[in-house]
């Protein structure tokens, strides 16, 4: 099997809910387990950071963890990854948010397969964990978001950088085919409190390392569930197309 890297983007400085990176979720803070999760799952964390002063306590948590770290761009979220590939030596990797703390490595080893042996330039979530699941990340090459960072100005903000990729002239992508066959709502990626309440309890009931499709029988099982939250996703989605350039 070959080797999967994930850049575990992460910052403290989250406007919505500060710090939520160092929230506890079971025994661990927020970045600990995701980055235990994607290591138990043969995904290579690398902790992807930024060199702001704040942010010394995430370079502190991957020290702890084992795993590598790259401190680069406060706001060029392009810039950052580009420079953590460069200085790693890595082709490809596959964009893991610290904000989606129950994501599915199956789907992540699917993406990145489907970028290799596509030959494509980067493979999209699906529309489901583009919707608020949070299942799967984007699979990149580190070629493209060189290209696309060494365009742009250093100071650009790039955290919605899906806008920039897709621009790219001749640039060929995919959206990532659905595998899930669940069928419910459900928002679990952490911007709000209530995003916090509802990611704590699904942990305290299957666990960190519980397998998507364990974590989707769940709110199957308690149709009621996913209500904790759910009326968040209408501001995030908000939020998100204000963004849009």
């Amino acid at each position: 099997m070959q080797e999967i890297t994930g850049f575990v983007t992460v910052r403290t400085s989250s406007s919505r809910l500060h710090a939520k990176c160092l929230l506890p979720l079971g025994e661990v803070s927020v970045l600990a387990h995701v980055i235990r999760r994607a290591a138990s799952s043969n995904i290579t964390p690398i902790v992807c950071t930024s060199t702001d002063s704040d942010d010394d306590i995430i370079e502190k948590i991957a020290k702890a963890e084992g795993v590598k770290c790259f401190r680069g761009s406060l706001i060029n979220k392009l810039k950052r990854w580009s420079d953590c590939a460069s200085h790693f030596g890595i082709n490809h990797f596959h964009t893991i948010d610290a904000d989606d703390p129950f994501f599915d490595p199956d789907e992540m080893k699917a993406s990145m397969k489907l970028l290799k042996e596509g030959g494509y330039d980067m493979v999209c979530p699906t529309d489901l964990s583009s919707n608020g699941s949070a299942s799967v990340g984007y699979s990149l090459t580190a070629g493209l978001v060189k290209k696309v960072a060494d365009s742009l100005l250093l100071e650009t903000d790039t955290e919605m950088m899906w806008n920039y990729l897709e621009k790219v002239k001749g640039l060929k992508s995919i959206i990532l085919p659905q595998s899930s066959t669940s069928s419910q709502q459900v928002r679990l990626t952490l911007d709000y409190e209530e995003d916090y309440w509802l990611l704590a309890s699904v942990c305290r009931i299957v666990g960190n390392y519980a397998p998507r499709a364990e974590i989707d029988a769940l709110f199957e099982r308690n149709p009621e569930l996913y209500k904790i939250n759910w009326f968040r996703n209408q501001a995030w989605k908000a939020s998100q197309l204000e963004k849009k350039i």
